[in-house]
């Protein structure tokens, strides 16, 4: 274990910076594409990655102005946690304000940073970037994460 389990401890509105980033996993699949279906309010994730994730490691490329870059990219806060319907089922911050336990694959959980993505759950190496494709083809690239 990296550290000691602080997000069993510690309310997620009181970590500090550097606990709140060490919970992402870096799955990478927040940052793709999602579809939603206006009938029924599913989302569909797919296989095309925002146009500043690096589609190999699974990680964005101007992280600290992201918002300058790409207007509509959610930055997560404790208090928007449980609003977003859209975030993946293994996403450590829905896990935690869930009071559910951190996957036995997260780095938190094994020492390696690079543990999500020898787990098979990282998006890197299986996205292409979103200026590759016409957006009229996303429904051609909906993927089960």
């Amino acid at each position: 274990m990296s550290q000691k389990k602080f997000w069993k401890t510690i309310p997620l509105a009181q970590l500090n910076k550097e606990q709140w980033e060490s919970l992402c996993d870096g799955c990478g699949k927040c940052c793709v594409l999602k579809l939603e279906d206006i009938d029924t309010g599913d989302v569909h994730y797919t296989d095309v990655g925002c146009k500043l994730l690096n589609c190999q490691t699974a990680r964005c490329t101007k992280y600290a102005e992201r918002k300058k870059y790409v207007p509509d990219c959610v930055i997560l806060t404790p208090s928007n946690l449980g609003a977003l319907n859209w975030m993946p089922e293994s996403c450590a911050y829905k896990l935690v304000h869930e009071s559910k336990e951190l996957p036995l694959w997260h780095p938190l959980m094994t020492g390696d940073p690079k543990s999500t993505i020898t787990a098979g759950q990282s998006v890197a190496t299986r996205v292409i970037p979103e200026n590759s494709i016409d957006e009229n083809d996303l429904p051609d690239h909906i993927k089960k994460w």
